[in-house]
């Protein structure tokens, strides 16, 4: 554990023209070049990097600086300066991994189980995707220290922002939030993140998904991204999202996380930039003399199994079968990028698709018809920007991608300026897959399912048949989103989020806690701290009366217990408090009066408070009493076939029957299920119970119907009050509990002991059980640190009456 801290100063955190954003992704934003004569290393800007794009976002004045790898290997003894060069001339921090690490690291473990993963593959079997290899797991961790020693060497963690790219780097930042608590971290994911049921199938999930948390700020590029992963940290981490203000957060360890969901953008000024190219244009008037008086369909896709090229051609067959028409006037020119990966998958999916080509051309083409044009080569950019600008129609027919920006590069293009046509409006059409990230942002295009090759054909048919009008329409509507909504927005955006979710940083205390990958950040109010023996004893000595409030499950007995009655030493300390005559102890539970008197027994000047207060009993001899007029049991009567009707509807929930309430629990059930019926039942209740005197409230999977005024809080201050009538007002007040209605019972106490009207300041001591954020000023990491506080008190007391026996000995003789 570290040693917490709090840097003084303000909790506003003020922008400076000299912030730095760190971007740190896993290659550079630099073209690598080596002359073969000479051997000396030449660098250049990659202009169609991410990376070097997102400044746009930004003031000319702020200041980048980039870490990851280069795309080129550097011998060790160039290292130092190729470094220098990189560092002076770019801006830039190189990672240099070794070879081997680099290739387990990156071809092991990224593409060859995170990405076909993240991508909804499963290796079923050897020969269909790679197993889980550990040694390739401790490579990607290896290889993410790597990338954190190097931004600990130039971060100015109380200034810098640091925004870390993509799935190969994320547990990062672990290492990062280890080394300093309080640094500004953002993460953006630029693949899907698969469903729960998907990545619980990761032998790492956990550390992966902790990783993700010791950000400030996740973003992903749809809200299924984002609700797979915030079902995964409920369903594996137990943790609850709630929407603060239009932005949704995780409370995680006194950190709230934030989640970010805005897809990336195009860098409008670089594709408008090449299609001015007199390359460009030159090739645009190829393309349309070359398929003058045809139709020109595009598809520009990565040789890989998810991007659906073979699927996409079983369509265009279906569409020349059913639509028989447009044989001879319609052509697919399908642009093939080199594969990022290779293996078994790659190649069989580039035979099928050539064999597929074959079969269509051999059946629908002639002598100077193709209907299936692949061109399988690195393309130019300017040849790219020729095709999107001259295609009739863009068909995206990718089964899972992450964003995919061809339809996006595809309506900039056919916007064209003066290159396609100045006289006549601009037109496009999209046929997209509903599986791809841009598929919500473009609501002008047909979305398709991707496998149902005949409902693709479909709508290749309506787009191409659309009027002119219709798809002047759609285009504008497309072009106005991607060019307001650019690469540059996306950054800028991103960044103020990050900027609003770091705010609060100086103005918390932290300790870091856990091990290896397992760390994490517990962040908390500067005014709360650990309540020891040491600090409460000598208030304690010098009180003549004492309120001691007390809660049951997972205060005095932990949460886990098999068996929930107190041990012999839980007994032995609150006997030896209540044998204290100054001292008023009360044990206040949500369990039943009967369970906790049995329990109990041995105590007989101890007082309790069951059910939250609904009964009270000062001690053992005096009879149970409720402190609240009948509210008749009419509303159980409304109340029980709802929660049973919804209790048979949801699998693993139960209906708690207490005096006083009526519980729902779904602790059992399915997460996301239960949490859903909870809601439902909350608002059901509700309504139900609109003019009875009953609240509904939610708790931690719990929905719990109660009299008006029954809280632990309020059986509290009854408490305090009667001792302030019976003449015998408490100068300290102890409350200690572990859970959110213990929150009542702190919040309750500090109003009533501030109470004008009962004349009493008291010293207040309210103590929550385990470090989180809480209205107590104290807390006690369990319940053993519960037990050895007030064991320490019982302690004193027993010397406090010693002493008070010999004075009075020593009287006598005298």
């Amino acid at each position: 554990m570290t040693v917490p801290g709090i840097i003084s100063g303000s909790s506003e955190v003020t922008s400076s023209p000299r912030e730095r954003k760190i971007i740190v992704a896993n290659t550079l934003p630099l073209q690598s070049k080596r002359d073969s004569e000479t051997g000396k290393w030449s660098f250049s800007w990659d202009e169609d990097s991410l990376q070097l794009q997102l400044k746009d976002g930004f003031p000319p004045d702020t200041e980048f600086l980039y870490v990851g790898s280069l795309n080129a290997h550097v011998e060790p003894n160039e290292q130092e300066a190729v470094s220098q060069t990189l560092l002076t001339s770019f801006n830039s921090v190189a990672t240099f991994l070794p070879k081997d690490l680099q290739e387990m690291y990156y071809r092991g473990f990224c593409k060859h189980q995170l990405w076909p993963l993240f991508h909804y593959m499963l290796p079923m079997f050897p020969d269909h995707g790679d197993r889980f290899d550990r040694k390739l797991w401790q490579a990607y961790v290896s290889a993410n220290k790597i990338f954190s020693d190097r931004v600990m060497e130039v971060i100015n963690p109380e200034d810098d922002y640091v925004w870390i790219q993509d799935y190969h780097l994320m547990v990062l930042p672990t290492f990062l939030r280890k080394r300093f608590n309080r640094i500004k971290l953002g993460f953006f994911l630029h693949s899907p993140f698969p469903s729960s049921e998907i990545y619980r199938t990761l032998p790492v999930r956990d550390e992966i998904l902790r990783g993700l948390l010791n950000c400030d700020l996740i973003g992903f590029h749809t809200f299924d991204y984002a609700r797979h992963f915030l079902s995964c940290c409920s369903r594996m981490l137990g943790l609850d999202y709630q929407s603060k203000r239009g932005h949704i957060g995780l409370d995680y360890f006194g950190r709230t996380v934030f989640i970010k969901i805005l897809p990336v953008g195009v860098h409008m000024g670089r594709l408008e930039s090449v299609l001015n190219l007199p390359s460009a244009a030159a090739k645009i008037k190829e393309i349309q003399e070359e398929f003058k008086g045809k139709k020109l369909v595009l598809g520009i896709d990565d040789m890989d199994i998810f991007k659906g090229i073979s699927l996409k051609l079983l369509a265009m067959e279906s569409l020349f079968e059913t639509y028989w028409h447009l044989r001879g006037k319609v052509v697919l020119v399908q642009i093939v990028n080199p594969a990022r990966t290779s293996g078994k998958d790659v190649e069989e999916a580039k035979r099928e698709t050539y064999v597929t080509a074959k079969r269509i051309n051999e059946r629908y083409g002639s002598l100077d018809y193709k209907p299936i044009v692949l061109i399988d080569r690195l393309v130019p950019r300017y040849e790219k920007s020729a095709y999107y600008a001259a295609a009739d129609c863009c068909l995206v027919n990718a089964v899972r991608d992450g964003m995919n920006l061809v339809p996006y590069k595809y309506i900039v293009c056919r916007q064209g300026g003066s290159l396609v046509n100045d006289s006549s409006p601009r037109t496009s059409t999209l046929v997209v897959s509903e599986f791809i990230g841009c598929s919500p942002s473009l609501s002008g295009a047909i979305r398709v399912n991707p496998w149902d090759v005949d409902d693709v054909a479909q709508a290749v048919n309506s787009a191409l048949k659309m009027s002119e009008a219709e798809k002047q329409l759609r285009h504008e509507k497309h072009y106005h989103y991607i060019s307001t909504h650019d690469v540059g927005y996306w950054a800028k955006s991103f960044m103020q989020d990050l900027e609003r979710a770091c705010k609060d940083h100086y103005s918390k205390r932290c300790w870091g806690i856990g091990f290896g990958l397992g760390f994490r950040v517990l962040s908390l109010s500067p005014s709360f701290r650990k309540l020891s023996v040491e600090h409460i004893v000598p208030v304690y000595r010098k009180a003549q009366r004492r309120a001691i409030f007390l809660d049951y499950d997972g205060t005095l007995v932990p949460e886990s217990s098999i068996t929930q009655d107190p041990s012999a030493e839980v007994l032995s300390v609150l006997k030896a408090l209540c044998e204290d005559a100054k001292n008023t102890v009360f044990i206040v539970s949500g369990r039943g009066p009967e369970s906790l008197s049995e329990w109990l027994s041995p105590c007989e000047n101890l007082g309790i408070a069951a059910e939250h207060g609904y009964f009270i009993r000062w001690n053992s001899k005096k009879e149970w009493e409720t402190c609240y007029a009948s509210t008749g049991t009419e509303w159980k009567a409304m109340v029980e076939p709802v929660m049973r009707s919804y209790m048979e509807a949801t699998d693993g929930s139960s209906i708690e029957f207490k005096e006083s309430a009526l519980v729902w629990h779904h602790q059992d059930a399915d997460p996301d299920f239960g949490s859903c019926q909870a809601k439902e039942l909350l608002d059901h209740l509700e309504s139900v119970l609109a003019n009875e005197p009953v609240v509904v409230k939610k708790g931690q999977h719990i929905v719990e119907v109660k009299p008006q005024g029954v809280s632990k809080g309020l059986a509290a201050e009854k408490v305090i009050r009667e001792m302030v009538e019976r003449g015998e007002p408490p100068e300290m007040v102890i409350c200690i509990g572990d859970d959110r209605s213990d929150e009542d019972m702190f919040e309750g106490m500090l109003s009533t002991v501030t109470n004008p009207e009962l004349l009493i300041q008291p010293e207040v001591f309210a103590c929550t059980v385990g470090r989180k954020p809480s209205k107590a000023k104290y807390f006690l990491d369990d319940v053993a640190d519960v037990l050895k506080l007030l064991k320490g008190l019982g302690d004193s007391s027993s010397s406090l009456k010693t002493t008070s026996h010999t004075e009075v000995a020593f009287e006598s003789i005298i």
